[in-house]
C-alpha cells in the first residue's frame, strides 16, 4: 500500500495534521493503535472539553518551546482560529471569565464525530488497531511497520506525520513506547515526566483524618519565580489542582510549595487583626484571620507550628506556608507529560532534520503547558504546522 502521507496517531494533533494536509489535496491515511480515533480527546472532555484559552499572555504558557516557534505556531492557528474551526464544524463555543473556551454542549464526542465525518469527506482513510513499531527508509520513501490483530503490516509513504502523544493516560494509547524507536534512529529524546499532576505530601494523620477531600480555596501558590492563583484539593496522598499543576515545572527543580492562604490581605493587615498583648492563642488567630478549616488542619499539624506563637510569625506563615513535597504522582495518572523529542532535532516546520519527510506534532515534542485550554491549543497548533509543512514538502 502506498499513500503520500501517513499520520500515525489519531489524537487532536494527528487529526489536525491530517485535516490540513488533506485540505491541500494530499492523500492521507491515519493509523492508530486503539480501536477508534481520539480516545484521549474523549477522556479530556468528560468534565467539559476545554478547547483553548484567550489569555492575552498565552505564549508564556508553553514551557520548553522556543519563543520564536511558539509565536509562529499561535499566529498560524491560535485561539480565535480554533474557535472558528469549531464553528465551521457546527459546534458553537463560549468563553468564561478565566479565558477558557468550551463547546456549548461541554462534550467532546459530538465535536469528534463531526470532525471524523469531515475528514472522511476529504478522503482521509482510517486504520484502527495498528500499533506502530518501526520506520525505515526504503527506495526514497518511508516504510512503516505496524502490529495488527492479523499480524505485522508494512506501509510505504512519501511523508509521515507522527503524533503519538506523551506518556500520560496510557490506557488511551499514549504510552510513550515510541521513545526507544526514535532514540534508535539517532534522535535526542528527553525522558517523559509527569506534568499537570498531583504531588505527594507526607501528611500527618490529623490532616488525612480531618480534611482529606476538602479544597483550599482562593489561595496563591509559588515556587521560585512562578506563581499561580486558584484552588487545591487535599488528598490522602498529597495535593491536586490547578495551582500545583501550573507550578509543576518549577517544583521539579525545588519541590517546596509556598502557599499564601490570604492573598487578598497584606502581611500588616493580618498582624493588625490579632491582639498585640497577652498570651497568643492559635485558635483565636485562626478565627481572627478567618482561616478556612482545611488550612487550619495543615497549619496546626505543621512541623514549624511551634515557631508561630506571635502575631507576626503566625501572619508570616499564613502568607507563605511551606509545604514540602515528596514527588509527583506517577506519569500514568498525570493529565499530560513533559519531555519528548528535543527541539534541536526538528526545524521550524517540525520536520526531523535527520529524517527528511518525517514530521512531529503534539506531546511527542518537548513542551508542556498548564491545563485551561493551553494543552489542547498546543496540540492543534503543532498539528496545523506539521500538516502544512508535510503538504508543502510533498508538493516540492
Amino acid at each position: 500500500m502506498n499513500r503520500r502521507l501517513c499520520v500515525v496517531g489519531a489524537g487532536p494533533a494527528g487529526l489536525r495534521a491530517a485535516e490540513v494536509a488533506a485540505g491541500s489535496g494530499v492523500a492521507v491515511s491515519v493509523f492508530d493503535a486503539m480501536p477508534s480515533a481520539g480516545r484521549k480527546f474523549l477522556v479530556a472532555g468528560r468534565g467539559g472539553l476545554n478547547l483553548t484559552n484567550t489569555d492575552k499572555d498565552i505564549e508564556s504558557k508553553y514551557s520548553g518551546m522556543p519563543p520564536d516557534l511558539r509565536h509562529g505556531l499561535l499566529k498560524d492557528f491560535g485561539p480565535e482560529a480554533l474557535r472558528q474551526w469549531a464553528e465551521d464544524l457546527g459546534v458553537k463555543t463560549f468563553e468564561v471569565a478565566s479565558g477558557r473556551v468550551y463547546p456549548q454542549e461541554m462534550k467532546s464526542a459530538p465535536l469528534l464525530r463531526r470532525w471524523i465525518a469531515r475528514l472522511r469527506s476529504q478522503g482521509v482513510e482510517f486504520h484502527p488497531r495498528h500499533k506502530w513499531t518501526s520506520v525505515r527508509a526504503a527506495s526514497g520513501k518511508w516504510e512503516l511497520e505496524f502490529q495488527t490483530p492479523r499480524g505485522a503490516r508494512f506501509v510505504e509513504a512519501e511523508a509521515v506525520g507522527f503524533a503519538l502523544g506523551g506518556g500520560s493516560w496510557p490506557q488511551t494509547g499514549s504510552d510513550g513506547s515510541w521513545q526507544a524507536v526514535f532514540r534508535g534512529l539517532g534522535m535526542e529524546v528527553n525522558p517523559l515526566v509527569p506534568a499537570n499532576c498531583g504531588w505527594e505530601v507526607a501528611w500527618p494523620s490529623q490532616v488525612i483524618d480531618e480534611v482529606a477531600g476538602q479544597p483550599l480555596k482562593n489561595i496563591r501558590g509559588s515556587s521560585g519565580d512562578a506563581t499561580a492563583y486558584g484552588e487545591l484539593l487535599i488528598t490522602g496522598y498529597g495535593l491536586e489542582g490547578g495551582v500545583i499543576y501550573t507550578l509543576t515545572p518549577a517544583l521539579r527543580a525545588s519541590p517546596v510549595l509556598h502557599l499564601d492562604l490570604k492573598p487578598a490581605f497584606r502581611l500588616e493587615e493580618l498582624i493588625s487583626r490579632m491582639p498585640q498583648a497577652g498570651r497568643f492563642h492559635l485558635h483565636e488567630a485562626f478565627e481572627r484571620c478567618r482561616i478556612q478549616k482545611a488550612a487550619r488542619a495543615i497549619m496546626s499539624s505543621h512541623p514549624d507550628s511551634p515557631a508561630w506563637q506571635t502575631p507576626d510569625k503566625f501572619a508570616g506563615a499564613v502568607k507563605s506556608l511551606p509545604i514540602r513535597l515528596s514527588g509527583p504522582r506517577p506519569i500514568a495518572e498525570a493529565i499530560s507529560s513533559a519531555g519528548g523529542v528535543a527541539w534541536n532535532e526538528v526545524d521550524e516546520n517540525l520536520m526531523a532534520g535527520k529524517l527528511p519527510g518525517i514530521f512531529l506534532a503534539g506531546e511527542m515534542l518537548d513542551w508542556e503547558a498548564p491545563t485551561g485550554g493551553f494543552l489542547m491549543q498546543g496540540c492543534f497548533s503543532t498539528g496545523t504546522r506539521a500538516g502544512m509543512a508535510a503538504a508543502k514538502y510533498l508538493r516540492a
